[in-house]
């Protein structure tokens, strides 16, 4: 019985200890967006919550304040406990058995139930950690001021911006608290994205383009435009190199039918680009010189393809169809495991649809094909990728036009190789919660 006293005071700085990291983990995991959710649905716990992580400061340097005195609490109580019933190996075996308790019991599973549940227990500890901070006081006050001189001497420039990688987080865990749909959220990523993307990206290539030579016959032109249906025809001399300009229907039709000018006359200067620059930069030239068709120049000067208005803007907004448009799938499910792939599609896209992680060149589908197949793809070329059986069903004498994708069960390497790709996203996530901390602290 002259021990049991010793035994509750261990057991209670054990609780405590897990108590104090299990809070440490939860308020750095927690999602502030579900907890702001909360909060504003009246939880007053989420409020609390709330309040507290204002001052995460405070709140860390309280944590660690309690957790250092329960575990050298339990220490010394395991100490005197020890050397009590042991002797003099009383000492070594207390060191031993309270690292290995505290270790288990105190460190790694509260912290690990933390992790899971972290704005669960955010709430559950919230009001003694209110009190707690309150007590601390003081302390807290000293280690400020003690870190407000450290800090003299480690000066960092301070800097509020953030970036696209937090921005993209912050959007999906706007998402997933509830605050926006997908639409709203795909519409936020496009828009962080858009800066990035590049002309090369998105334009429609040479051999696809509707183009028509200065010299074409004017009945030949009309049908040109019934036929595609489109308002804009590229206008070239000779060849498809040399774009000198852009006919709009409106030009080319007036009230007493087909113009009697000289398509020369009527044709609006191009814009040219290169295949590298900013669609964000493009779409403000377009804007300025008001026009909605780029020619992409290669390093040679060569027609590349074009991009338009309505391709820049479905970067934001995604596809646009209008009433000449014939609504197309990308990607049409046959079955359960077979796809019908327009090869046209482009190959990000492709990745994402069907889960695959790959480090290519191409920006369709069938660059990639052909990549893969080291040559110009026809009917019924076959190949395996991962667990995806490729087979191309359409072909011209350029390009692949179609193609099914069998999905095959993923082997168990593959699948330990997606685990260890989500294990590296996941700490690549963590480590960027980190470094944004990290530089709210030195703020």
């Amino acid at each position: 019985m002259q021990y049991v006293g010793i035994i509750i005071g261990m057991v209670a700085c054990i609780i405590f200890s897990a108590y104090f990291s299990a809070t440490e983990t939860a308020f750095s995991s927690l999602s502030r967006t579900r907890i702001k959710t909360l909060a504003e649905k009246g939880n007053k716990r989420a409020k609390l919550v709330l309040k507290l992580s204002q001052n995460y400061d405070r709140l860390l340097s309280t944590l660690l304040i309690g957790n250092n005195l329960v575990n050298i609490g339990v220490a010394s109580l395991g100490t005197v406990l020890f050397v009590s019933v042991l002797g003099d190996i009383g000492a070594t075996v207390s060191t031993v058995v309270i690292t290995i308790v505290v270790l288990i019991f105190g460190e790694v599973s509260p912290k690990s139930i933390a992790k899971d549940f972290p704005e669960s227990f955010a709430m559950f500890s919230a009001p003694l950690l209110q009190l707690l901070i309150w007590v601390f006081a003081p302390l807290n006050l000293l280690f400020s001021l003690l870190k407000k001189f450290i800090s003299l001497f480690f000066k960092k420039k301070a800097s509020n911006k953030m970036s696209q990688a937090e921005l993209l987080m912050f959007v999906e865990e706007v998402e997933e608290g509830g605050s926006i749909d997908t639409s709203e959220g795909d519409l936020l990523r496009n828009a962080i994205e858009f800066s990035d993307v590049k002309a090369e990206e998105i334009l429609t290539h040479r051999v696809d383009l509707e183009s028509l030579s200065l010299d074409m016959p004017k009945k030949e032109i009309a049908e040109k435009f019934e036929k595609t249906k489109f308002t804009r025809l590229l206008v070239y001399n000779e060849d498809i190199d040399n774009i000198i300009g852009v006919l709009h229907m409106k030009d080319f039709f007036t009230s007493k039918g087909i113009t009697d000018k000289p398509i020369k006359d009527i044709i609006t200067p191009p814009i040219f680009t290169h295949s590298s620059e900013k669609i964000s930069e493009l779409l403000k030239r377009l804007q300025t010189n008001k026009s909605h068709v780029a020619v992409v120049l290669d390093e040679y000067g060569g027609t590349l393809g074009i991009v338009t208005m309505e391709d820049i803007l479905e970067e934001l907004v995604g596809e646009i169809w209008d009433e000449h448009d014939d609504v197309q799938e990308d990607v049409k499910q046959v079955d359960e495991t077979n796809f019908t792939v327009n090869c046209g599609m482009n190959f990000d896209d492709f990745c994402d649809k069907f889960d695959i992680d790959v480090e290519s060149e191409s920006t369709t589908v069938n660059g990639w094909i052909s990549e893969q197949l080291d040559k110009v793809p026809v009917k019924d070329d076959t190949f395996n990728f991962k667990n995806l059986t490729i087979t191309v069903t359409d072909a011209d004498n350029h390009k692949a036009l179609f193609a099914n994708v069998l999905v095959n069960p993923i082997s168990e390497e593959d699948e330990d190789d997606k685990k260890e790709k989500k294990d590296k996203d996941e700490n690549e996530e963590k480590q960027n919660k980190s470094d944004k901390s990290e530089s709210s602290d030195g703020q």
